[in-house]
């Protein structure tokens, strides 16, 4: 009998069974040729979907297929998606190598938990954290999501990113909050061109609203005014250096404003530097050359949200989930998480792509560069073969 859903679909064969009035042995059907292959793609496609791109933990999506009527333990469904890693790792090495030549790179770090963590091998036994960096790059105006599970910090997984990019182009900008741990510790060359991110300055004042909440207010409208033209920008279409221009002439005057109120509120001693609102004022003068990068380079972003936005699978992970169990199972994770929101952020539908990657593993091993999310309906084209619906 078949069983389908939107989820998987299976071929369950139940063998008929007859005994022998006579002599009252059992006979049993003999079991249909199933093919040598006994998962199809697909099947590797969807389970990896819905762990890594949903969240589900590898129980409840074993319940999930058993109320579907289709028999798929847990281990087994683990075994699958842990088999289909292996031949796709060519595809996230290729999007690291091309996320390295971008222009514009989002970073941050989330708390994640390995069971089995070799520390000593990972770093230095002195680092007791463990973590999932997020970096979002924008190259060529796509946009690659990479995920990385371990003691390294978000600067640290960006400085291994940056040892794949040419010499010839120039440094990066990278859009990040103020922690130095985001930062790459780098020579020269390599370094970025850091801006820091609006929304955790406006987040200061909002968390101290209700003890000062006129000047809150200022602040709050002052930067929301800025966001509007920045939306403005958005929903224009606008290009880089017309942005630029945008918001050198609407957001300028607006954050020059800003500053000079919050010059006087120390100058004048309306504020106590050691106060809730003091510490977010000050937070934001020492930090205005990095939060207005936007006002004077090309392609700057106002925030962080990109990333942020990406780190939700993450934490959806280890909300439902806690935890990974070993650095393999971290790794896979990356690597699936990276492939899927990549596909995401691109407007790709991630259960085709996968699929297709799977279907052509030796093709994915000779040219990567050819099996990317954006052009990998392409590269069937030219082989003649139809992708699947």
């Amino acid at each position: 009998s078949d069983v389908c859903s939107s989820d998987l679909a299976a071929t369950i064969y139940e063998l008929e069974k007859l005994r022998c009035n006579l002599c009252g042995n059992v006979y049993t059907a003999e079991a249909p040729a199933a093919g040598e292959k006994k998962y199809d793609e697909s099947a590797a496609s969807m389970i990896a979907l819905l762990r890594y791109g949903s969240g589900f933990p590898w129980n409840r999506l074993e319940g999930l297929e058993a109320s579907l009527g289709i028999p798929l333990p847990a281990a087994t469904q683990c075994e699958i998606v842990a088999e289909t890693a292996i031949p796709l790792q060519p595809a996230l090495d290729e999007l690291k190598r091309q996320a390295a030549q971008g222009e514009v790179v989002h970073n941050d770090d989330t708390s994640m938990r390995v069971l089995s963590l070799d520390r000593d091998a990972d770093i230095s036994p002195e680092r007791t954290g463990v973590f999932t960096s997020g970096l979002v790059w924008i190259y060529q105006k796509r946009r690659i999501a990479l995920f990385f599970t371990g003691c390294k910090h978000a600067g640290e997984n960006l400085a291994a990113v940056l040892q794949q990019r040419s010499p010839d182009l120039p440094p990066p900008i990278q859009m990040c909050d103020a922690l130095s741990r985001n930062v790459p510790k780098l020579p020269e060359p390599l370094q970025t061109l850091v801006a820091n991110c609006n929304a955790h300055n406006r987040r200061n004042f909002v968390k101290v609203t209700s003890s000062f909440p006129e000047e809150c207010r200022f602040v709050l409208e002052t930067l929301g005014e800025v966001y509007g033209y920045d939306e403005q920008a958005r929903a224009l279409g606008m290009s880089q250096e017309d942005r630029l221009h945008f918001h050198q002439q609407h957001s300028r005057p607006v954050m020059e404003k800003l500053h000079i109120w919050c010059d006087v509120q120390f100058e004048e001693r309306k504020v106590e530097p050691n106060s809730g609102l003091g510490q977010a004022i000050s937070y934001m003068l020492k930090h205005w050359e990095k939060l207005t990068l936007f006002l004077r380079m090309a392609g700057a972003p106002i925030d962080n949200n990109l990333v942020e936005r990406a780190l939700k699978k993450a934490i959806l992970h280890r909300k439902n989930s806690l935890f990974y169990k070993t650095r393999k199972g971290a790794e896979m994770g990356d690597l699936f998480m990276s492939l899927i929101h990549t596909c995401e952020l691109n407007g790709i539908n991630p259960f085709d792509y996968l699929t297709e990657l799977q279907r052509h593993t030796e093709e994915l091993k000779q040219a990567p560069a050819k099996w990317m999310p954006w052009n990998y309906r392409e590269t069937l084209a030219r082989l003649a073969i139809p992708a699947a619906a």
